[in-house]
């Protein structure tokens, strides 16, 4: 059937290129081409796939003509195996473009692309015509000279090719540095890219010099400018008199902060108590606003940076430490400045009631999410004992923690539980240890109280028609869910699409439910993440899928997030009764170009911090050459099979190094068919691996698979 139309289009294609063609409406085409009346709806699908390639398009008159191919502008994203992708924006499907059709496109370019390829159900094929503007100017690598010039390796695969550099420009760097190389030709007519150095950040194997690389190639910036740093110090003063005054005074009130042990900026402090049936929760957070004025320096610089990085030995913050550890820090024991939404919570866990205040606050106990445990699971003496005054509260905020959770199981919010990985390094920055998160009682509580506070402060809002800053997370793209509904059948799973078309959060829950403790439960999950989008920043209110709610903000971490320092300013302009037209108007103004900059800073983020995990893990198993592990298949592909171990590692067994035996890739399927023994491997399933291989300057562990004794026993 396919070909059949294929070979329609062509002979029509070629008809409307012949130079005698005279343009014409559909119906003309048909009685020329004496089209049956039955089969003039295939002429129109010819006509359209045509027109959706760019190969012919319709005038006003509606009347077909050889068309020029349309231009799509879009950003070319490289891929290490040779092709690349141009997403376009507003487009769900980004474009495959070949190594033959790239047009000297790098990593991060703007480009213009035209159809090239459109297939039914698979993705459109382009080439690149024009580069509109080079988006990368400097490039982290490993420098390698010889005897009149030098290249640099980049460390990013995504640049795929090495970048020449004449030997008086490289700053006397030699073969081992880390540099930072500035590019100065992009390799336009065959040549290869050209650039100099501009900083060389030490030689590989130098202490935190991995690290460093990771932070260059991002360009995350390591320094506050001296003039920021000033204007921290100055308004980094003690609470006075006259800075509460007018403020609600919860000092008196039980409050305790919980983080991890080595947190340092403590946003949230928490207070619970109960009358009746009823639970009084105040999230109180620091006040950051109270010290960062809107287009001050310090605000500038932390718009700049849109949020603290996190990486495996170093913290990145958004605002300078005297900041962010120190005054807008809710540490125990001093008066600090909050913005508190207090409510009251029924036994079914619905906030009923709310109040949102500036307030003054005084932390009772800086608990951390081990000792708030070891008292509620563990119920270890001698934590009790030293906290026995806070004990009846942490009972209470379990006990509500549980309802709140309920309650959005029962909606359908979706919950991925995913085994985090914590690197632990030695003094040097090696890693000794990779261990995963602890997602415990004290986390889930925290986890749960700011989610309740945020989607608190978000109803309000909105309700209130006050211009603001939501996190929205979009409905899934049908045709991703389609096929992961298509892929889960494999496994004897359904999915239910409203109407055969529309997916539910709780339908995504409850398959999460029942592939609960099963071996394939972590790949299924990242294969259901992966078919959803990405959650973003947005004036506009536009739901949150994966909490299954029509309302949703970030209030709770204005140290370390913009966006929750931005609607922070909103809300005090609106209790002290500022925000009139001229307010509105300002944010209305401003909110759409912060969303987006916020957006794309946080994914610059955690894809620095995800490259950061990835080096660690090379770096750990390095010490594991040659020993074998169990581990599960976390992914399949035509050119092997991903394996992740138990502690988060993952690492690819090549085709070649699949046993004895040659293995085809069943793409429909998702598994490796062995021609000569039948063997087949699939998702979720356990196999023993040796280690074999690692790569820091790719990030890559490579495996081998090892026979189990029995089917040796069996070959005999």
């Amino acid at each position: 059937m396919d070909e059949l139309f294929e070979k329609r289009k062509k002979i029509i294609y070629e008809f409307i290129c012949d130079e005698f063609y005279v343009p014409m409406k559909l119906k003309e085409l048909s009685m020329l081409l004496q089209v049956p009346k039955d089969q003039k709806g295939e002429l129109k699908a010819v006509m359209d796939s045509l027109e959706k390639e760019g190969r012919v398009h319709v005038t006003q008159k509606g009347k077909y003509i050889k068309g020029e191919a349309k231009q799509l502008r879009g950003m070319f994203q490289a891929n290490a195996r040779g092709f690349g992708f141009v997403t376009v924006e507003g487009e769900s499907e980004d474009i495959f473009i070949s190594e033959d059709d790239m047009n000297g496109a790098m990593q991060g370019d703007e480009v213009e692309v035209v159809i090239t390829k459109a297939p039914e159900g698979k993705r459109r094929e382009g080439k690149i015509t024009k580069i509109v503007q080079r988006g990368i100017q400097r490039i982290v690598g490993y420098y390698q000279s010889r005897k009149n010039f030098g290249f640099v390796v980049p460390d990013n695969e995504r640049f795929l090719q090495d970048i020449f550099v004449p030997a008086e420009r490289s700053k006397g760097a030699v073969t081992g540095h880390k540099v930072v190389v500035e590019l100065t030709s992009y390799g336009e007519n065959g040549k290869k890219p050209e650039g100099k150095i501009v900083e060389i950040l030490g030689h590989v194997t130098d202490p935190g010099v991995d690290i460093l690389s990771i932070v260059k190639g991002y360009d995350l910036p390591t320094e506050f400018p001296e003039k920021v740093l000033n204007q921290a110090e100055r308004v980094a003063k003690a609470v006075t008199t006259a800075d509460m005054a007018g403020r609600k005074d919860v000092r008196s009130w039980q409050t305790v902060t919980i983080d991890g042990e080595d947190a340092k900026d403590l946003d949230d402090a928490i207070t619970l108590t109960k009358e009746g049936d009823r639970y009084i929760l105040g999230v109180h957070i620091a006040d950051v606003t109270n010290y960062v004025q809107e287009n001050s320096a310090l605000d500038r610089e932390a718009l700049k940076r849109g949020t603290s990085v996190y990486l495996a030995d170093r913290v990145i913050p958004m605002l300078p430490r005297v900041l962010s550890n120190g005054m807008c820090s809710l540490n125990a024991g001093e008066d600090r400045l909050a913005l508190s939404c207090i409510m009251t919570i029924d036994a079914k866990g619905n906030v009923i009631d709310h109040q949102i205040a500036e307030t003054v606050v005084n932390v009772d106990e800086r608990m951390s999410y081990t000792s708030v445990k070891k008292i509620l699971e563990d119920r270890d003496e001698a934590e009790c004992e030293r906290y026995h005054d806070l004990i009846p509260m942490f009972e209470l905020m379990k006990e509500l923690s549980h309802i709140l959770r309920e309650r959005r199981h029962r909606r359908g919010a979706i919950d991925f539980d995913f085994p985090e990985a914590k690197i632990i390094l030695n003094e040097s920055g090696e890693p000794v240890d990779i261990k995963a998160y602890d997602r415990n009682v004290a986390t889930k509580i925290i986890e749960d109280f700011m989610l309740v506070a945020n989607e608190t402060v978000a109803e309000d809002y909105f309700w209130q028609e006050i211009p603001f800053l939501y996190r929205v997370h979009e409905t899934p793209d049908d045709d991703k869910m389609k096929k992961l509904v298509t892929f889960l059948q494999n496994f004897g799973y359904t999915m239910h699409m409203q109407g055969g078309q529309e997916i539910r959060p709780k339908e995504v829950q409850k398959l999460l439910d029942k592939i609960e403790g099963t071996p394939e439960e972590a790949m299924i999950s990242r294969l259901a993440l992966r078919s959803m989008k990405q959650a973003r920043y947005s004036p506009d209110n536009d739901g949150h899928f994966g909490l299954a709610t029509q309302y949703y903000t970030h209030f709770t971490s204005p140290i370390r997030r913009y966006p929750d320092l931005q609607i922070h300013r909103i809300i005090k302009d609106n209790l002290r009764g500022r925000m009139n037209d001229a307010k509105r108007h300002h944010y209305e103004k401003i909110l759409p170009e912060v969303a987006m900059e916020t957006s794309s800073l946080e994914r610059r983020a955690d894809e620095a911090e995800r490259e950061t995990l990835k080096l660690k893990k090379v770096q750990y198993m390095r010490n594991f050459f040659g020993q074998e592990f169990e581990g599960v298949i976390s992914g399949i592909t035509k050119w092997g099979i991903y394996v992740e171990l138990p502690n988060t590692v993952e690492g690819l067994v090549h085709v070649t190094n699949m046993t004895d035996d040659h293995y085809d890739y069943d793409e429909e399927h998702y598994q490796m068919i062995g021609s000569h023994h039948r063997k087949t491997y699939k998702l979720g399933q356990k196999v023993r691996v040796k280690m074999i291989d690692c790569d820091e300057i790719s990030r890559t562990i490579d495996f081998r698979l090892v026979k189990e004794r029995k089917e040796e026993r069996e070959d005999g």
